[in-house]
């Protein structure tokens, strides 16, 4: 039976890896997996699977809940044209000075929203300031690695870091603390590379044709303080991050409707929860589910706890074994190899804050950054910008395994100076 299990999850994890040369998306086979695995499972025999399924669909619901809430609230303010707050203020001397205000607005936006949001934001304010594709290739590679170093250390900025939080693992002020030195090294290493390598050359920014409105102004930061109190609400009344969300998702759709109730039902249609909800990402929500089901499967069976004893006993080094996880989530999804280090490693023996819990989280976070496929920002930017795989890895590649190296020896080094072990 566990040799099914594991052949089963073996093929899906393949299927998903090698999503863009079988040309299918990675969610069908995510989905696939997660049943097929449940379902090897219950034909076993097994008389107390549907309350393992039960205790494992809790969290994952969880995490499911967070992101819906997160992803249409970003939608909402998109829709009241609320980023122009940020890119309205921005104004340009010469690229140079471009290439920090980039990385520095990616890294702050991908804290306060997520790094998703915060590479298409970037991309979009990048065709405004840099009209020559060729010429914005190099400021949309430093997007990437912005925006996932960003999102490490916040616990609703990277999808990994807010499983870890959801689940237990971290708590946002100790990550906040702990990582927020190691992700800025991890982008200044690079940035400080770049600013030497590119020419400073003027540029001039877009005049807005219109003037922003009252309305834009009050979502934008509707949205982003609503984001930022999530950790605050669960500190102070100890309910889950999803309860937090839908409390601000609540807030800014009250907003919206109030600020165009005079508005007819097609005229307000752009503004609604229910359009916001059309524009989501919903498959990564269903990849979310069908990946994490899987990964509940083998825990289940122990298979995870086997794997954690036998690199335990074979590499013996946790941070080597972070570090390689990392470097791994530039080449498969980090979303399954947290969710998998999440039941190899129990809490009973690691606690929250643990510090193999905050290493993972910098780790899954800006280990993507090496490859323009190891990240949900990395593949947004590609996308946007019709980034070659070979360019990136030549010219952005080796930057972002510099910077992933200096930001884990840094988290070391801090570690071990104020709290050593």
């Amino acid at each position: 039976m566990t040799t099914l299990l594991l052949l089963t999850f073996a093929v899906g994890y393949l299927s998903i890896a090698f999503e863009h040369q079988i040309h299918l998306n990675k969610t069908a086979p995510a989905l696939l997996t997660g049943v097929l695995c449940w379902t090897i499972l219950a034909m076993n025999g097994n008389p107390a699977i549907t309350q393992q399924l039960g205790h494992h669909l809790t969290g994952i619901a969880e995490i499911l809940f967070f992101l819906l809430g997160a992803m249409t609230i970003v939608e909402l303010v998109d829709a009241h044209d609320g980023f122009r707050v940020v890119t309205d203020r921005i104004t340009i001397g010469n690229t140079r000075v471009l290439l920090w205000i980039v990385g520095a607005l990616a890294f702050v936006l991908s804290a306060l929203l997520d790094n998703l949001t915060a590479s298409i934001v970037m991309i979009s304010i990048l065709r405004k300031v840099v009209k020559d594709d060729a010429r914005r290739l190099p400021y949309a590679g430093l997007v990437v690695i912005a925006a996932n170093a960003g999102g490490a250390w916040s616990p609703i900025g990277d999808v990994t870091t807010t499983m870890l939080w959801i689940g237990g693992q971290v708590t946002a002020v100790n990550i906040m603390k702990t990582l927020i030195l190691p992700s800025l090294v991890c982008l200044l290493v690079p940035l400080l590379v770049m600013s030497f390598r590119i020419r400073p050359e003027p540029l001039r920014m877009e005049v807005p044709a219109e003037p922003l409105s009252g309305q834009s102004r009050l979502m934008f930061w509707l949205g982003v303080l609503g984001l930022t109190f999530v950790p605050v609400f669960k500190t102070l009344t100890h309910l889950p991050p999803y309860m937090g969300i839908l409390l601000v998702l609540g807030v800014v759709w009250v907003a919206s409707e109030i600020i165009h109730h005079e508005k007819d039902d097609e005229e307000k249609k752009p503004f609604t929860v229910a359009h916001a909800l059309s524009r989501i990402d919903a498959s990564s929500v269903l990849f979310f589910l069908g990946i994490l089901l899987a990964i509940a499967s083998l825990e289940s069976v122990g298979v995870l706890q086997a794997l954690a004893h036998y690199m335990d006993e074979t590499i013996g080094n946790r941070d080597l074994i972070v570090m390689a996880i990392g470097a791994a989530s530039a080449v498969v999804d980090n979303v399954p190899l947290v969710a998998a280090t999440m039941g190899m490693y129990p809490l009973d023996r690691f606690p929250a804050d643990d510090k193999i819990w905050e290493f993972i989280a910098y780790c899954a976070g800006t280990g993507g950054s090496m490859l323009i496929i190891g990240s949900a920002a990395g593949v947004a930017v590609m996308g946007m910008e019709k980034i070659d795989f070979m360019w990136y890895l030549r010219r952005m590649g080796w930057l972002a395994l510099l910077g992933y190296v200096a930001g884990a020896i840094t988290y070391l080094m801090t570690f071990h100076l104020f709290r050593p072990e």
